[in-house]
Protein backbone atom coordinates (compact mmCIF):
# COMPACT_ATOMS: atom_id res chain seq x y z
CA UNK A 1 0.00 0.00 0.00
CA UNK A 2 1.29 3.45 -0.86
CA UNK A 3 2.70 5.56 1.99
CA UNK A 4 1.36 8.95 2.99
CA UNK A 5 4.38 10.50 1.31
CA UNK A 6 3.50 8.80 -1.98
CA UNK A 7 -0.11 9.81 -1.53
CA UNK A 8 0.86 13.45 -1.00
CA UNK A 9 2.79 13.38 -4.27
CA UNK A 10 -0.49 12.89 -6.10
CA UNK A 11 -1.65 16.34 -5.03
CA UNK A 12 -0.82 19.69 -6.56
CA UNK A 13 -0.65 22.39 -3.87
CA UNK A 14 -2.59 25.62 -4.21
CA UNK A 15 -0.79 28.96 -4.30
CA UNK A 16 -1.22 29.81 -0.60
CA UNK A 17 -1.97 28.28 2.79
CA UNK A 18 -5.22 28.54 4.69
CA UNK A 19 -4.69 28.45 8.45
CA UNK A 20 -7.63 26.80 10.17
CA UNK A 21 -8.59 27.45 13.79
CA UNK A 22 -7.28 24.96 16.29
CA UNK A 23 -9.56 21.97 16.58
CA UNK A 24 -9.36 18.51 18.00
CA UNK A 25 -8.75 15.33 16.06
CA UNK A 26 -12.43 14.36 16.15
CA UNK A 27 -13.37 17.67 14.53
CA UNK A 28 -10.64 17.25 11.94
CA UNK A 29 -11.99 13.78 11.14
CA UNK A 30 -15.57 15.00 10.72
CA UNK A 31 -14.48 17.95 8.61
CA UNK A 32 -12.53 15.56 6.38
CA UNK A 33 -15.61 13.36 5.98
CA UNK A 34 -17.66 16.38 4.92
CA UNK A 35 -14.99 17.26 2.35
CA UNK A 36 -15.31 13.72 0.97
CA UNK A 37 -19.03 14.31 0.42
CA UNK A 38 -20.22 12.06 3.25
CA UNK A 39 -23.83 12.85 4.16
CA UNK A 40 -24.78 9.72 6.14
CA UNK A 41 -22.96 7.46 8.60
CA UNK A 42 -24.15 4.35 10.44
CA UNK A 43 -22.91 3.53 13.90
CA UNK A 44 -23.08 3.20 17.68
CA UNK A 45 -21.26 5.38 20.23
CA UNK A 46 -19.05 3.85 22.91
CA UNK A 47 -16.28 4.79 25.30
CA UNK A 48 -13.47 4.98 22.72
CA UNK A 49 -15.28 7.05 20.08
CA UNK A 50 -17.18 9.50 22.30
CA UNK A 51 -15.06 12.49 21.20
CA UNK A 52 -16.32 11.89 17.64
CA UNK A 53 -19.92 11.76 18.85
CA UNK A 54 -19.38 14.87 21.00
CA UNK A 55 -18.72 16.94 17.87
CA UNK A 56 -20.88 15.06 15.36
CA UNK A 57 -23.95 17.33 15.89
CA UNK A 58 -21.87 20.30 14.68
CA UNK A 59 -21.41 18.82 11.19
CA UNK A 60 -23.92 18.31 8.32
CA UNK A 61 -23.81 14.51 8.56
CA UNK A 62 -26.85 12.35 9.23
CA UNK A 63 -26.14 9.67 11.80
CA UNK A 64 -28.29 6.53 11.80
CA UNK A 65 -28.15 4.75 15.14
CA UNK A 66 -27.97 1.01 14.55
CA UNK A 67 -28.66 -1.77 17.05
CA UNK A 68 -25.56 -3.86 16.32
CA UNK A 69 -22.25 -2.96 14.68
CA UNK A 70 -22.60 -5.74 12.10
CA UNK A 71 -25.77 -3.94 11.02
CA UNK A 72 -23.77 -0.70 10.68
CA UNK A 73 -21.30 -2.33 8.30
CA UNK A 74 -24.07 -3.93 6.23
CA UNK A 75 -25.92 -0.61 6.08
CA UNK A 76 -22.79 1.17 4.87
CA UNK A 77 -22.41 -1.64 2.31
CA UNK A 78 -26.03 -1.32 1.10
CA UNK A 79 -25.67 2.46 0.97
CA UNK A 80 -22.57 2.12 -1.23
CA UNK A 81 -24.03 -0.53 -3.56
CA UNK A 82 -27.22 1.48 -4.07
CA UNK A 83 -25.57 4.88 -4.52
CA UNK A 84 -22.11 4.33 -6.00
CA UNK A 85 -20.65 6.40 -3.15
CA UNK A 86 -18.45 5.27 -0.28
CA UNK A 87 -20.41 3.93 2.71
CA UNK A 88 -19.22 4.89 6.20
CA UNK A 89 -19.73 3.13 9.54
CA UNK A 90 -18.57 3.98 13.07
CA UNK A 91 -17.84 1.74 16.05
CA UNK A 92 -16.07 1.92 19.37
CA UNK A 93 -13.07 -0.20 20.35
CA UNK A 94 -12.93 -3.85 21.38
CA UNK A 95 -16.17 -5.72 20.74
CA UNK A 96 -17.63 -2.77 18.84
CA UNK A 97 -14.82 -2.82 16.28
CA UNK A 98 -14.73 -6.61 16.12
CA UNK A 99 -18.48 -6.75 15.46
CA UNK A 100 -17.83 -4.93 12.17
CA UNK A 101 -15.67 -7.71 10.75
CA UNK A 102 -18.40 -9.84 9.16
CA UNK A 103 -19.88 -6.78 7.45
CA UNK A 104 -16.48 -5.57 6.25
CA UNK A 105 -15.71 -9.02 4.84
CA UNK A 106 -19.05 -9.01 3.03
CA UNK A 107 -18.33 -5.64 1.42
CA UNK A 108 -14.68 -6.35 0.67
CA UNK A 109 -15.23 -9.70 -1.04
CA UNK A 110 -17.90 -8.11 -3.24
CA UNK A 111 -15.71 -5.09 -4.12
CA UNK A 112 -17.87 -2.52 -2.32
CA UNK A 113 -16.28 0.76 -1.14
CA UNK A 114 -16.78 1.04 2.63
CA UNK A 115 -14.76 3.04 5.16
CA UNK A 116 -15.02 1.88 8.78
CA UNK A 117 -13.89 4.30 11.50
CA UNK A 118 -13.22 2.73 14.89
CA UNK A 119 -12.30 4.20 18.22
CA UNK A 120 -9.31 2.73 19.99
CA UNK A 121 -8.04 2.91 23.55
CA UNK A 122 -5.61 5.75 24.24
CA UNK A 123 -2.26 5.26 22.50
CA UNK A 124 -0.18 4.89 25.72
CA UNK A 125 -2.37 1.96 26.81
CA UNK A 126 -2.30 0.02 23.53
CA UNK A 127 -0.76 -3.38 24.19
CA UNK A 128 -1.57 -3.40 27.91
CA UNK A 129 -4.87 -5.29 27.62
CA UNK A 130 -6.74 -2.12 28.49
CA UNK A 131 -10.50 -2.23 28.90
CA UNK A 132 -12.15 -2.88 25.50
CA UNK A 133 -8.82 -3.02 23.69
CA UNK A 134 -8.53 -5.21 20.59
CA UNK A 135 -6.08 -5.51 17.75
CA UNK A 136 -8.63 -4.50 15.15
CA UNK A 137 -5.92 -3.88 12.52
CA UNK A 138 -4.66 -7.44 12.85
CA UNK A 139 -8.16 -8.85 13.02
CA UNK A 140 -9.19 -7.09 9.80
CA UNK A 141 -6.11 -7.84 7.68
CA UNK A 142 -7.87 -10.40 5.50
CA UNK A 143 -11.12 -8.46 5.07
CA UNK A 144 -9.89 -4.97 4.19
CA UNK A 145 -8.05 -3.43 1.28
CA UNK A 146 -5.97 -1.32 3.66
CA UNK A 147 -5.99 -0.26 7.32
CA UNK A 148 -4.65 2.71 9.26
CA UNK A 149 -4.03 3.34 12.93
CA UNK A 150 -3.71 7.10 13.33
CA UNK A 151 -0.77 8.15 15.48
CA UNK A 152 -1.01 11.92 15.11
CA UNK A 153 -4.08 14.09 14.78
CA UNK A 154 -2.29 16.18 12.16
CA UNK A 155 -2.41 13.19 9.79
CA UNK A 156 -6.18 12.71 9.98
CA UNK A 157 -7.12 14.88 7.02
CA UNK A 158 -4.77 13.14 4.62
CA UNK A 159 -5.45 9.67 6.00
CA UNK A 160 -9.19 10.16 5.44
CA UNK A 161 -8.59 11.43 1.90
CA UNK A 162 -6.30 8.50 1.14
CA UNK A 163 -8.68 5.98 2.71
CA UNK A 164 -11.57 7.14 0.52
CA UNK A 165 -9.33 7.12 -2.55
CA UNK A 166 -8.20 3.56 -1.81
CA UNK A 167 -11.75 2.38 -1.08
CA UNK A 168 -13.28 3.60 -4.34
CA UNK A 169 -10.52 3.30 -6.95
CA UNK A 170 -9.23 0.30 -8.87
CA UNK A 171 -11.03 -2.70 -7.47
CA UNK A 172 -13.11 -1.12 -4.67
CA UNK A 173 -13.07 -2.54 -1.19
CA UNK A 174 -13.26 -1.98 2.55
CA UNK A 175 -10.83 0.29 4.41
CA UNK A 176 -10.42 0.69 8.19
CA UNK A 177 -9.29 3.78 10.11
CA UNK A 178 -8.55 3.08 13.78
CA UNK A 179 -8.20 6.21 15.93
CA UNK A 180 -6.99 6.14 19.55
CA UNK A 181 -9.12 8.18 21.91
CA UNK A 182 -6.32 10.58 22.83
CA UNK A 183 -5.71 11.31 19.13
CA UNK A 184 -9.39 12.19 18.76
CA UNK A 185 -9.03 14.66 21.66
CA UNK A 186 -5.65 16.14 20.73
CA UNK A 187 -5.70 19.76 19.57
CA UNK A 188 -4.30 20.35 16.12
CA UNK A 189 -3.68 23.48 14.07
CA UNK A 190 -4.24 22.30 10.55
CA UNK A 191 -2.53 23.91 7.62
CA UNK A 192 -3.43 22.81 4.15
CA UNK A 193 -3.00 24.15 0.60
CA UNK A 194 -5.95 26.12 -0.71
CA UNK A 195 -7.54 24.59 -3.76
CA UNK A 196 -5.37 21.50 -3.74
CA UNK A 197 -6.61 18.73 -5.92
CA UNK A 198 -5.61 15.23 -6.88
CA UNK A 199 -3.63 14.86 -10.06
CA UNK A 200 -5.70 12.39 -12.06
CA UNK A 201 -3.41 9.85 -13.67
CA UNK A 202 -4.95 7.69 -16.35
CA UNK A 203 -4.72 3.98 -15.53
CA UNK A 204 -2.43 1.91 -17.68
CA UNK A 205 -4.34 0.84 -20.76
CA UNK A 206 -4.15 -2.71 -22.11
CA UNK A 207 -1.82 -2.90 -25.11
CA UNK A 208 -3.46 -2.74 -28.55
CA UNK A 209 -2.16 -6.23 -29.27
CA UNK A 210 -4.25 -7.69 -26.42
CA UNK A 211 -7.40 -5.99 -27.66
CA UNK A 212 -6.61 -7.12 -31.21
CA UNK A 213 -6.07 -10.71 -30.05
CA UNK A 214 -9.36 -10.74 -28.13
CA UNK A 215 -11.19 -9.28 -31.16
CA UNK A 216 -9.61 -11.88 -33.43
CA UNK A 217 -10.67 -14.72 -31.13
CA UNK A 218 -14.24 -13.42 -31.06
CA UNK A 219 -14.26 -12.94 -34.81
CA UNK A 220 -13.10 -16.50 -35.48
CA UNK A 221 -15.46 -18.09 -32.97
CA UNK A 222 -18.51 -20.08 -34.03
CA UNK A 223 -19.96 -20.46 -30.53
CA UNK A 224 -18.98 -17.44 -28.36
CA UNK A 225 -20.34 -16.82 -24.86
CA UNK A 226 -19.86 -13.83 -22.56
CA UNK A 227 -19.99 -14.14 -18.76
CA UNK A 228 -20.33 -10.89 -16.79
CA UNK A 229 -19.85 -10.10 -13.10
CA UNK A 230 -20.18 -7.22 -10.70
CA UNK A 231 -17.16 -5.48 -12.21
CA UNK A 232 -19.41 -4.54 -15.13
CA UNK A 233 -21.74 -2.71 -12.73
CA UNK A 234 -18.86 -1.03 -10.88
CA UNK A 235 -17.49 0.27 -14.19
CA UNK A 236 -20.92 1.35 -15.46
CA UNK A 237 -20.37 -0.90 -18.46
CA UNK A 238 -23.86 -2.39 -18.82
CA UNK A 239 -24.68 -0.56 -22.04
CA UNK A 240 -21.41 -1.34 -23.78
CA UNK A 241 -21.73 -5.00 -22.69
CA UNK A 242 -25.11 -5.17 -24.40
CA UNK A 243 -23.69 -3.47 -27.48
CA UNK A 244 -20.78 -5.93 -27.73
CA UNK A 245 -23.08 -8.93 -27.27
CA UNK A 246 -25.40 -7.72 -30.03
CA UNK A 247 -22.50 -6.89 -32.33
CA UNK A 248 -20.93 -10.35 -32.16
CA UNK A 249 -24.24 -12.17 -31.52
CA UNK A 250 -22.94 -13.77 -28.31
CA UNK A 251 -25.24 -15.02 -25.52
CA UNK A 252 -24.54 -13.49 -22.10
CA UNK A 253 -24.66 -15.20 -18.72
CA UNK A 254 -24.06 -13.52 -15.38
CA UNK A 255 -22.61 -14.40 -12.02
CA UNK A 256 -24.78 -14.02 -8.93
CA UNK A 257 -23.19 -10.63 -8.21
CA UNK A 258 -23.63 -9.70 -11.85
CA UNK A 259 -27.40 -10.20 -11.74
CA UNK A 260 -28.91 -7.26 -13.59
CA UNK A 261 -25.86 -6.16 -15.60
CA UNK A 262 -27.49 -7.67 -18.70
CA UNK A 263 -31.24 -7.25 -19.22
CA UNK A 264 -33.13 -10.37 -18.15
CA UNK A 265 -35.72 -10.11 -20.97
CA UNK A 266 -33.05 -9.76 -23.69
CA UNK A 267 -33.07 -12.64 -26.24
CA UNK A 268 -29.31 -13.10 -25.71
CA UNK A 269 -29.69 -13.35 -21.93
CA UNK A 270 -28.76 -16.68 -20.35
CA UNK A 271 -29.38 -15.86 -16.69
CA UNK A 272 -27.16 -17.26 -13.97
CA UNK A 273 -24.12 -19.43 -14.54
CA UNK A 274 -22.66 -22.01 -12.21
CA UNK A 275 -23.55 -24.25 -9.31
CA UNK A 276 -27.16 -23.03 -9.27
CA UNK A 277 -27.24 -21.56 -12.76
CA UNK A 278 -29.78 -22.10 -15.51
CA UNK A 279 -29.38 -25.29 -17.49
CA UNK A 280 -29.17 -23.44 -20.80
CA UNK A 281 -26.45 -21.09 -19.53
CA UNK A 282 -24.36 -23.95 -18.18
CA UNK A 283 -24.73 -25.87 -21.45
CA UNK A 284 -23.77 -22.81 -23.49
CA UNK A 285 -20.60 -22.35 -21.44
CA UNK A 286 -19.84 -26.06 -21.71
CA UNK A 287 -20.15 -26.04 -25.51
CA UNK A 288 -18.71 -22.63 -26.39
CA UNK A 289 -15.51 -22.34 -28.40
CA UNK A 290 -14.68 -18.81 -27.17
CA UNK A 291 -15.48 -17.56 -23.67
CA UNK A 292 -15.22 -13.94 -22.54
CA UNK A 293 -15.24 -13.40 -18.76
CA UNK A 294 -15.51 -9.75 -17.76
CA UNK A 295 -15.55 -8.19 -14.30
CA UNK A 296 -15.75 -11.52 -12.46
CA UNK A 297 -13.54 -13.70 -10.28
CA UNK A 298 -14.36 -17.14 -11.71
CA UNK A 299 -14.76 -18.65 -8.24
CA UNK A 300 -15.82 -22.21 -7.50
CA UNK A 301 -19.55 -21.38 -7.47
CA UNK A 302 -19.18 -20.28 -11.10
CA UNK A 303 -16.81 -22.92 -12.44
CA UNK A 304 -17.85 -26.01 -10.43
CA UNK A 305 -15.36 -28.73 -11.39
CA UNK A 306 -12.58 -26.86 -13.14
CA UNK A 307 -11.88 -29.44 -15.86
CA UNK A 308 -15.57 -29.29 -16.73
CA UNK A 309 -15.65 -25.50 -17.11
CA UNK A 310 -15.76 -24.45 -20.77
CA UNK A 311 -13.91 -27.64 -21.83
CA UNK A 312 -14.43 -26.98 -25.56
CA UNK A 313 -13.27 -23.37 -25.48
CA UNK A 314 -10.33 -22.84 -27.80
CA UNK A 315 -9.81 -19.38 -26.34
CA UNK A 316 -10.73 -17.87 -22.97
CA UNK A 317 -10.56 -14.09 -22.59
CA UNK A 318 -10.53 -12.79 -19.01
CA UNK A 319 -10.96 -9.04 -18.36
CA UNK A 320 -10.52 -7.74 -14.81
CA UNK A 321 -9.21 -4.58 -13.19
CA UNK A 322 -7.48 -6.68 -10.53
CA UNK A 323 -4.51 -8.56 -12.02
CA UNK A 324 -4.53 -10.95 -9.04
CA UNK A 325 -7.75 -12.50 -10.35
CA UNK A 326 -6.31 -13.36 -13.76
CA UNK A 327 -5.17 -16.96 -13.94
CA UNK A 328 -6.08 -17.59 -10.28
CA UNK A 329 -8.57 -20.33 -11.10
CA UNK A 330 -9.16 -20.41 -14.87
CA UNK A 331 -6.15 -20.44 -17.15
CA UNK A 332 -7.25 -17.85 -19.71
CA UNK A 333 -4.97 -17.57 -22.72
CA UNK A 334 -5.93 -13.90 -23.25
CA UNK A 335 -5.68 -11.96 -19.97
CA UNK A 336 -6.53 -8.26 -20.01
CA UNK A 337 -6.05 -5.98 -17.01
CA UNK A 338 -8.31 -2.97 -17.26
CA UNK A 339 -11.55 -1.19 -16.48
CA UNK A 340 -14.46 -3.21 -17.87
CA UNK A 341 -16.10 -0.31 -19.69
CA UNK A 342 -12.88 0.90 -21.34
CA UNK A 343 -11.88 -2.59 -22.49
CA UNK A 344 -15.37 -3.41 -23.81
CA UNK A 345 -15.52 -0.07 -25.61
CA UNK A 346 -12.25 -0.85 -27.38
CA UNK A 347 -13.45 -4.35 -28.21
CA UNK A 348 -16.65 -2.93 -29.73
CA UNK A 349 -14.50 -0.85 -32.06
CA UNK A 350 -12.15 -3.72 -32.91
CA UNK A 351 -14.69 -6.46 -33.67
CA UNK A 352 -16.78 -6.70 -36.81
CA UNK A 353 -20.54 -7.31 -36.66
CA UNK A 354 -21.48 -10.94 -37.09
CA UNK A 355 -24.62 -13.04 -37.00
CA UNK A 356 -24.44 -16.59 -35.72
CA UNK A 357 -27.89 -18.07 -36.43
CA UNK A 358 -26.88 -21.70 -35.91
CA UNK A 359 -25.43 -20.98 -32.49
CA UNK A 360 -28.48 -18.93 -31.53
CA UNK A 361 -30.78 -21.79 -32.59
CA UNK A 362 -28.73 -24.22 -30.52
CA UNK A 363 -28.93 -22.01 -27.41
CA UNK A 364 -32.64 -21.35 -27.93
CA UNK A 365 -33.18 -25.10 -28.19
CA UNK A 366 -31.53 -25.62 -24.81
CA UNK A 367 -33.68 -22.82 -23.43
CA UNK A 368 -36.83 -24.65 -24.57
CA UNK A 369 -35.69 -28.07 -23.35
CA UNK A 370 -34.40 -26.88 -19.96
CA UNK A 371 -36.73 -24.16 -18.69
CA UNK A 372 -36.84 -23.14 -15.05
CA UNK A 373 -39.52 -25.24 -13.35
CA UNK A 374 -40.93 -25.58 -9.86
CA UNK A 375 -43.46 -27.92 -8.23
CA UNK A 376 -47.17 -27.19 -8.48
CA UNK A 377 -48.47 -29.20 -5.57
CA UNK A 378 -51.02 -26.85 -4.08
CA UNK A 379 -48.58 -25.42 -1.54
CA UNK A 380 -47.40 -21.84 -1.76
CA UNK A 381 -44.20 -21.82 -3.83
CA UNK A 382 -41.50 -19.14 -3.50
CA UNK A 383 -41.54 -18.53 -7.26
CA UNK A 384 -45.23 -17.61 -7.04
CA UNK A 385 -44.51 -15.07 -4.30
CA UNK A 386 -41.60 -13.59 -6.26
CA UNK A 387 -43.61 -13.45 -9.47
CA UNK A 388 -46.34 -11.48 -7.68
CA UNK A 389 -43.73 -9.17 -6.15
CA UNK A 390 -41.80 -8.59 -9.38
CA UNK A 391 -45.02 -7.83 -11.25
CA UNK A 392 -45.51 -4.94 -8.80
CA UNK A 393 -41.99 -3.56 -9.20
CA UNK A 394 -41.61 -0.06 -10.52
CA UNK A 395 -38.60 1.08 -12.48
CA UNK A 396 -35.87 1.97 -10.02
CA UNK A 397 -37.16 -0.16 -7.15
CA UNK A 398 -34.28 -1.83 -5.31
CA UNK A 399 -34.31 -5.49 -4.29
CA UNK A 400 -31.87 -6.73 -1.64
CA UNK A 401 -31.66 -10.51 -1.31
CA UNK A 402 -30.38 -12.33 1.75
CA UNK A 403 -28.48 -15.64 1.53
CA UNK A 404 -29.69 -19.17 1.00
CA UNK A 405 -32.52 -20.57 -1.08
CA UNK A 406 -34.32 -17.21 -0.89
CA UNK A 407 -31.34 -15.54 -2.58
CA UNK A 408 -31.17 -18.03 -5.43
CA UNK A 409 -34.94 -18.03 -5.99
CA UNK A 410 -34.88 -14.23 -6.13
CA UNK A 411 -31.96 -14.17 -8.58
CA UNK A 412 -33.35 -16.96 -10.76
CA UNK A 413 -36.73 -15.23 -10.98
CA UNK A 414 -35.29 -11.76 -11.57
CA UNK A 415 -37.07 -9.92 -14.38
CA UNK A 416 -35.46 -6.49 -14.13
CA UNK A 417 -34.02 -4.81 -17.18
CA UNK A 418 -32.20 -2.06 -15.27
CA UNK A 419 -28.72 -2.43 -13.74
CA UNK A 420 -27.69 -1.88 -10.15
CA UNK A 421 -31.00 -2.60 -8.43
CA UNK A 422 -30.54 -6.25 -7.39
CA UNK A 423 -28.16 -6.41 -4.44
CA UNK A 424 -26.92 -9.46 -2.55
CA UNK A 425 -23.96 -10.91 -0.68
CA UNK A 426 -22.12 -13.09 -3.18
CA UNK A 427 -18.53 -13.68 -2.11
CA UNK A 428 -19.15 -14.29 1.59
CA UNK A 429 -22.77 -15.42 1.46
CA UNK A 430 -23.54 -13.60 4.71
CA UNK A 431 -26.87 -14.54 6.28
CA UNK A 432 -28.57 -11.53 7.82
CA UNK A 433 -27.28 -9.18 5.12
CA UNK A 434 -30.56 -8.18 3.50
CA UNK A 435 -32.41 -6.20 6.17
CA UNK A 436 -29.57 -3.87 7.24
CA UNK A 437 -28.30 -3.54 3.66
CA UNK A 438 -31.82 -2.57 2.59
CA UNK A 439 -31.90 0.06 5.34
CA UNK A 440 -28.63 1.45 3.98
CA UNK A 441 -29.93 1.39 0.41
CA UNK A 442 -33.09 3.22 1.52
CA UNK A 443 -31.01 5.86 3.31
CA UNK A 444 -29.12 6.45 0.07
CA UNK A 445 -32.33 6.56 -1.99
CA UNK A 446 -35.14 8.10 0.09
CA UNK A 447 -37.37 8.56 -2.97
CA UNK A 448 -37.16 4.95 -4.18
CA UNK A 449 -38.83 1.81 -2.90
CA UNK A 450 -36.54 -0.78 -1.30
CA UNK A 451 -37.47 -4.43 -0.65
CA UNK A 452 -35.57 -7.08 1.31
CA UNK A 453 -36.15 -10.72 0.34
CA UNK A 454 -35.18 -12.97 3.27
CA UNK A 455 -35.49 -16.40 4.69
CA UNK A 456 -36.58 -16.57 8.30
CA UNK A 457 -33.18 -18.02 9.24
CA UNK A 458 -31.23 -15.03 7.95
CA UNK A 459 -33.74 -12.46 9.14
CA UNK A 460 -33.51 -13.44 12.80
CA UNK A 461 -29.74 -12.82 12.68
CA UNK A 462 -30.20 -9.06 12.20
CA UNK A 463 -33.87 -8.63 13.05
CA UNK A 464 -33.10 -5.91 15.59
CA UNK A 465 -32.43 -3.46 12.75
CA UNK A 466 -36.18 -3.16 12.22
CA UNK A 467 -35.96 -0.73 15.14
CA UNK A 468 -33.36 1.25 13.20
CA UNK A 469 -35.62 1.39 10.14
CA UNK A 470 -38.58 2.63 12.19
CA UNK A 471 -36.56 5.17 14.14
CA UNK A 472 -34.83 6.53 11.03
CA UNK A 473 -38.13 6.55 9.09
CA UNK A 474 -36.77 4.32 6.34
CA UNK A 475 -39.78 2.42 4.88
CA UNK A 476 -38.13 -0.82 3.76
CA UNK A 477 -40.44 -3.72 2.93
CA UNK A 478 -39.33 -7.15 4.16
CA UNK A 479 -40.63 -10.23 2.33
CA UNK A 480 -39.92 -13.46 4.23
CA UNK A 481 -39.86 -16.72 2.27
CA UNK A 482 -40.50 -18.72 5.40
CA UNK A 483 -39.94 -22.47 5.21
CA UNK A 484 -39.25 -22.90 8.94
CA UNK A 485 -35.81 -24.35 8.35
CA UNK A 486 -32.32 -23.67 7.06
CA UNK A 487 -33.52 -24.50 3.56
CA UNK A 488 -30.29 -24.59 1.57
CA UNK A 489 -28.55 -26.68 4.21
CA UNK A 490 -31.53 -29.03 4.23
CA UNK A 491 -31.38 -29.41 0.44
CA UNK A 492 -27.63 -30.10 0.58
CA UNK A 493 -28.20 -32.73 3.26
CA UNK A 494 -30.92 -34.33 1.15
CA UNK A 495 -28.95 -34.27 -2.08
CA UNK A 496 -25.31 -34.70 -1.07
CA UNK A 497 -25.10 -36.01 2.50
CA UNK A 498 -27.16 -39.17 2.51
CA UNK A 499 -30.49 -37.52 3.26
CA UNK A 500 -29.64 -37.10 6.94
CA UNK A 501 -31.42 -33.93 8.07
CA UNK A 502 -29.42 -32.70 11.04
CA UNK A 503 -30.15 -29.48 12.94
CA UNK A 504 -31.95 -27.67 10.13
CA UNK A 505 -35.50 -27.33 11.46
CA UNK A 506 -36.56 -24.15 13.22
CA UNK A 507 -38.79 -25.73 15.82
CA UNK A 508 -39.33 -22.35 17.48
CA UNK A 509 -40.03 -19.55 15.03
CA UNK A 510 -41.50 -16.22 16.12
CA UNK A 511 -44.77 -14.84 14.89
CA UNK A 512 -43.13 -12.38 12.53
CA UNK A 513 -46.26 -10.31 11.97
CA UNK A 514 -46.68 -9.80 15.72
CA UNK A 515 -42.96 -9.14 16.10
CA UNK A 516 -43.08 -6.58 13.30
CA UNK A 517 -45.89 -4.75 15.03
CA UNK A 518 -43.91 -4.80 18.29
CA UNK A 519 -41.15 -2.90 16.46
CA UNK A 520 -43.70 -0.45 15.04
CA UNK A 521 -43.88 -1.95 11.55
CA UNK A 522 -46.75 -3.25 9.44
CA UNK A 523 -46.98 -7.03 9.77
CA UNK A 524 -48.88 -9.76 7.92
CA UNK A 525 -48.85 -13.53 7.47
CA UNK A 526 -49.67 -15.23 4.15
CA UNK A 527 -50.42 -18.95 3.83
CA UNK A 528 -52.70 -19.14 0.76
CA UNK A 529 -52.17 -18.21 -2.88
CA UNK A 530 -55.07 -15.76 -2.91
CA UNK A 531 -53.55 -13.80 -0.01
CA UNK A 532 -50.25 -13.02 -1.74
CA UNK A 533 -51.29 -10.06 -3.86
CA UNK A 534 -53.43 -8.28 -1.24
CA UNK A 535 -50.68 -8.63 1.39
CA UNK A 536 -48.06 -7.21 -0.98
CA UNK A 537 -50.34 -4.31 -1.87
CA UNK A 538 -51.00 -3.55 1.79
CA UNK A 539 -47.29 -3.65 2.68
CA UNK A 540 -46.38 -1.40 -0.25
CA UNK A 541 -49.14 1.07 0.63
CA UNK A 542 -48.02 1.29 4.27
CA UNK A 543 -45.97 4.49 4.76
CA UNK A 544 -43.37 2.88 7.03
CA UNK A 545 -41.39 -0.37 7.28
CA UNK A 546 -43.41 -3.52 6.62
CA UNK A 547 -42.89 -7.25 7.12
CA UNK A 548 -44.85 -9.95 5.27
CA UNK A 549 -44.30 -13.56 6.33
CA UNK A 550 -44.99 -15.90 3.38
CA UNK A 551 -45.35 -19.48 4.67
CA UNK A 552 -43.98 -21.35 1.67
CA UNK A 553 -43.69 -25.05 0.89
CA UNK A 554 -41.08 -26.36 3.38
CA UNK A 555 -39.86 -28.90 0.82
CA UNK A 556 -39.21 -26.30 -1.92
CA UNK A 557 -35.67 -26.40 -3.28
CA UNK A 558 -33.53 -24.74 -5.92
CA UNK A 559 -33.21 -26.25 -9.38
CA UNK A 560 -31.22 -26.71 -11.53
CA UNK A 561 -28.29 -27.58 -9.28
CA UNK A 562 -24.89 -29.09 -10.10
CA UNK A 563 -23.98 -32.02 -7.80
CA UNK A 564 -20.91 -31.44 -5.64
CA UNK A 565 -17.85 -32.31 -7.71
CA UNK A 566 -19.84 -32.23 -10.93
CA UNK A 567 -19.23 -30.32 -14.14
CA UNK A 568 -21.47 -27.46 -15.28
CA UNK A 569 -23.15 -29.68 -17.86
CA UNK A 570 -24.12 -32.27 -15.21
CA UNK A 571 -26.85 -30.18 -13.59
CA UNK A 572 -29.90 -31.83 -12.04
CA UNK A 573 -33.32 -30.38 -12.85
CA UNK A 574 -36.51 -30.14 -10.82
CA UNK A 575 -37.88 -33.69 -10.45
CA UNK A 576 -41.49 -32.50 -10.16
CA UNK A 577 -43.79 -31.44 -12.97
Amino acid sequence: MASLAAFRSEFEPGPELEVLPSQCGAQALLAALVREGVDTVFGIPGGANLPIYQHLPDFPIRHILVRHEQGAAHMADGYARASGRVGVCLATSGPGALNLITGLATAHFDSVPVVAITGQVAAPTIGTDAFQESDVIGSCLSVTKHSYQVQHADDLEEIVAEAFHVARTGRPGAVLIDIPKDVQQALVGLKRPLGRHRVHRAPTEPPDRQIAAAAAHLGAARRPVILAGRGVAIAGAEEVLRRLAETVDAPVGTTLLGTGVFPSPHPLGLGLVGFMGTGYCNLAVSECDCLVMVGMRADDRVTCRLDGFAPRAEHIIHINIDPAELGKTVDADCQIVGDAREVLERLCVAVRPQARPEWRRQVDGWRERHPLRHPRNGRLQPQEVLSAYYSRRRRGDITVADVGLNQMWAAMSWTGGEPGIFLNSGGQGTMGFALPAAVGAQAANPDRRVFAVCGEGGLVMTLQELATAVEAQLPVKVLILDNRQLGMVRQFQDDFYGGVRSQVDHLVTPDFSMLARAFGCFGAVVERHDEVGPALDAAIAHPGPAVVDFRIDPEAGIFPIVPLGGALSEFVECPYP
